[in-house]
């Protein structure tokens, strides 16, 4: 459920139209609802209510600062694969001891600065990078407290690019592999030993495979009580999906329903790290009809591009799209295309769409997670406004970016000369 509703056949985002804040900032943007950010996370942590738990929303999702502190305000945490995102969920006031560190490719500098800001815990994806832990934090002096990405070699039955918990996946140290690393930290003098780490993919709309993996960790977790190895903590990771063009994916009740079923009498702390399920719906990509056109087929030109929303190029990701005033309207066929000059530049194809006309505005709903996050300056387009509304008011949470930002920290050398 979200806050986007049409009354007297306009759009609007929670008690403002959305046409207004178009007026008022411009486009494209982004368009985020508070009290749809806010339902869906209660409604998640609300379903763990009854267990030790803490959920760490996934900054790669949507990393906006404003995001990241409403959810701290509600009691969440973060999930964390950068340095970067480290930087931002402070800025955000996020506390440390609620934040995890994921990722293949963590640096001793991104360490050094996680371990000083007294996260939560690493998750540890490599022998190697194990090693480096331990340098880092015994020159540092202090233990370095990590839990271990575990890959249990499980189908998450969705996108193969979004896949993270097959063996043939770049992520976790494969379970068969996983004792003996375990058994090698607990003898490292500056390795605190906190947990186990289980992500399988994101997007997932079935919950047997979140079950598959976790009767496999379960199993894996006695075998470390067998070698005198205890965990308090256990990060099952998010993946849990959304309803894009007609999946059903588990509710949050449901979703959490079979998990502490499958936990049983397992007495450890759960990290859960949902990302598009808290953000996906809650934000829409705002887009303006720049041309229409038909030849052999019916084109309508937007001002936003997949610099914008790559989804739909890179996963050939479906977004409903629809018109901001008089939704109701007769349709036709016809691919919604941006400016950039790549043919594979398109936010939907072959698709019924309203019969709109220059000027008019487009919604790409369900554009909330990996919308602006992954976006770019491809074809040096300035990155878009993102605004956040609460009632009847708006905020920009990001200004929209200018040409000047765009070479930013480029320069010119002095032999190339002045120019014209």
């Amino acid at each position: 459920m979200h806050d986007f509703q049409y009354k007297n056949d306009t759009l609007y985002c929670e008690d403002i139209a959305v046409s207004a804040v178009a007026e008022a900032v411009g486009t494209p943007f982004y368009l985020y609802s508070a009290a749809t950010l806010t339902r869906h996370f209660a409604a998640f942590d609300q379903a763990f209510a009854d267990i030790p738990h803490i959920t760490c929303f996934a900054a790669k999702s949507c990393a906006n600062i404003a995001i990241l502190r409403l959810f701290a305000g509600l009691g969440g945490g973060t999930d964390i694969v950068s340095g970067g995102e480290l930087f931002r969920a402070r800025t955000a006031g996020v506390d440390p001891g609620k934040i995890v560190y994921s990722g293949v490719g963590k640096t001793a500098a991104e360490i050094r600065t996680a371990l000083e800001s007294g996260i939560l815990m690493l998750n540890v994806e490599s022998e190697q990078e194990l090693a480096v832990i331990q340098t880092v934090a015994a020159g540092m002096g202090l233990k370095a407290p990590v839990s271990f990405r575990v890959n249990p070699d499980v189908d998450p039955k969705t996108h193969a690019y979004i896949s993270t918990g097959l063996a043939k996946n770049k992520f976790g140290i494969p379970i068969g592999d996983a004792l003996r690393v375990y058994l090698a930290a607990s003898k490292m003098a500056n390795i605190a030993i906190k947990g186990v780490s289980c992500h399988i993919g994101s997007q997932l709309t079935l919950v047997s495979p979140f079950v598959e993996s976790l009767a496999k960790v379960k199993g894996f977790i006695a075998h470390l009580a067998e070698q005198g190895i205890g965990i308090t903590h256990l990060d099952l990771g998010g993946g849990l999906g959304i309803r894009y063009n007609g999946e059903e994916p588990p509710l949050p009740s449901e979703y959490a329903r079979a998990i502490k079923q499958e936990l049983g009498s397992l007495h450890c702390t759960l990290i859960l790290e949902p990302g598009r399920v808290l953000v996906g719906n809650a934000g829409a990509l705002v887009t303006r009809v720049l041309y229409t056109k038909e030849g052999l087929k019916k084109f309508i030109i937007v001002d936003a591009g997949m610099n914008d929303l790559a989804r739909p190029s890179l996963y050939d990701a479906f977004h409903h799209i629809q018109a901001v005033e008089r939704p109701n309207r007769e349709q036709a066929v016809a691919d919604v295309v941006g400016p950039i000059c790549e043919t594979g530049d398109f936010l939907a194809r072959e698709r019924p769409m309203p019969k709109v006309e220059a000027d008019e505005l487009l919604a790409v709903m369900s554009a909330g997670a990996y919308g602006f996050s992954m976006s770019s300056n491809y074809n040096s387009r300035p990155r878009v406004a993102e605004v956040l509304v609460h009632g009847d008011a708006f905020h920009v949470i990001r200004a929209r970016e200018t040409y000047e930002t765009l070479i930013q920290g480029e320069s010119i050398p002095e032999f190339l000369g002045k120019g014209a």
